[in-house]
């Protein structure tokens, strides 16, 4: 029995195509071309791991060819189906659904530019040149976004993930963007109570000195707190204080308020972004599956968002 989504027949729909995957046919095929590359040597050094309980060779063969593999990894990060609904358009048994998406996991990984291998990359830039290649009007936008998850059972996992701003449970993942939108920097993913300014001193970018990086209102006392580093923030009207009830605080003045707007018009792009990575509904939905894994599927997503942008996936 063939399956109901095979890359022979999507192929041949490029608008389909890029709904369900999230990428073009020619993207598609450049992917498909380095990860059949770096096959053997990945398939190798899989089998030789020490804790196998069989010997090379044991087993059943996959059932689909690595490019339907690859198409249905992609299908699963871009629609997130159920394992159920994935295993019947792919005519493949549910239980293999996830161990096979598992198992392209770090190929996929290995293959796509990565926003860990653009930060190390701008950790190494030497000259003004190779760093505007990379921040383009030498500036950044740093951002955190939300992703709700299944209320948890354990009650104080119930009362540190609860997210006052989503009013619901929810993980924090902060994104680090240049002015193209290209994830040069990506966290770990924290709890949805923690505060985004809490989260940039936990884990934030180190960039070169001459990139500026923009922040939002979440970002209030950074100038205190890192006073060397290059950022701007919007201007924010002051209060009046305790003991002034229903005095409001001044207007901004004309100018204020134009450093205002030109600065969110900047940040867009790091709101742009976060609208990128959602779309891929893994991120974007809630998220069903085991949380050590949350990491890995955002670090993928964004290197498939990078990719895009790109048009390469060379660094």
């Amino acid at each position: 029995m063939n399956s109901l989504l095979n890359y022979k027949w999507l192929s041949k729909k490029p608008l389909l195509f890029r709904s369900l995957t999230g990428l073009n046919v020619p993207e598609f095929d450049t992917f498909y071309t380095q990860a059949n590359a770096k096959y053997k040597d990945y398939e190798t050094q899989r089998l030789a791991r020490t804790n196998r309980k069989h010997k090379v060779g044991a087993g059943y063969p996959f059932k689909l060819s690595l490019q339907d593999r690859l198409l249905m990894f992609l299908v699963y990060y871009r629609l997130y189906i159920t394992s159920t609904l994935t295993g019947v358009l792919f005519n493949l048994d549910q239980s293999n659904v996830l161990k096979d998406i598992h198992k392209l996991e770090p190929l996929a990984k290995e293959i796509l530019p990565l926003p860990q291998k653009l930060h190390d990359k701008a950790k190494r830039l030497q000259n003004i040149e190779e760093i505007e290649a990379l921040f383009p009007e030498f500036k950044a936008f740093i951002d955190a976004t939300e992703q709700e998850i299944p209320r948890p059972k354990n009650k104080i996992k119930r009362r540190t993930h609860y997210s006052g701003k989503k009013k619901r449970h929810t993980v924090k993942t902060q994104l680090t963007v240049n002015s193209k939108g290209l994830i040069i920097h990506k966290s770990c993913h924290v709890r949805g109570s923690t505060h985004d300014y809490a989260l940039y001193k936990h884990s934030h970018p180190k960039l070169p000195s001459n990139v500026r990086s923009g922040f939002d209102l979440g970002y209030l006392g950074i100038y205190d707190d890192y006073p060397t580093l290059n950022c701007v923030l919007p201007i924010k009207k002051k209060n009046p204080g305790r003991g002034k009830v229903g005095v409001k605080a001044p207007e901004l003045s004309v100018e204020q308020k134009a450093f205002n707007r030109e600065l969110a018009s900047e940040r867009v792009v790091v709101e742009h972004t976060n609208s990128r990575v959602k779309k891929f509904l893994i991120w974007g939905g809630e998220f069903r599956n085991r949380a050590k894994r949350y990491d890995v599927m955002t670090d993928i997503v964004s290197g498939l968002i990078n990719f895009r942008i790109l048009g390469s996936l060379t660094i």
